[in-house]
């Protein structure tokens, strides 16, 4: 969903009901509405649940995630992405994206294990895939599909 879809979140999940230790969690560490990438992670981390999961509570709390990991969203009054292209892409980083493409796009998750098994930051591997003209999709809390 997008910025104009804003306080319309939960139309995305009509049979879906909250899960109050979830949504618990997700209050405690929101902000103004907003709740970071990284706060959601690490909810889904300490209750042992997917990103998906706890990211379905945030839309059913109609709340946006903000500070996207990989520079994509949620940046403050910056417009769309926040990343930019890498100057530069070591064969080894270019050769791990495309292996983990799925078509012309890598996947969120995808885009984070290469950043783990390269032991990079998250945003280096988004911006190497900007380089190479690689689209990011499916975040794993779901605020965009593909």
């Amino acid at each position: 969903m997008t910025h104009e879809d804003a306080g319309h979140y939960a139309a995305k999940h009509p049979n879906a009901k909250t899960d109050s230790a979830i949504a618990a969690a997700i209050e405690e560490k929101q902000t103004d509405g907003r709740i970071t990438c990284a706060a959601a992670h690490a909810i889904a981390s300490k209750l042992d649940c997917s990103p998906n999961t706890v990211g379905v509570n945030i839309d059913l709390l109609e709340m946006r995630i903000a500070k996207c990991q990989l520079g994509l969203f949620g940046h403050g009054s910056v417009k769309g992405k926040t990343v930019a292209k890498a100057s530069l892409v070591a064969g080894e980083l270019e050769t791990a994206i495309r292996a983990a493409m799925d078509g012309d796009r890598i996947t969120c998750k995808a885009a984070w294990d290469v950043a783990e098994r390269l032991n990079l930051k998250r945003l280096d591997v988004a911006c190497a895939c900007e380089a190479l003209e690689v689209k990011i999709g499916q975040c794993q809390l779901g605020a965009f599909g593909s």
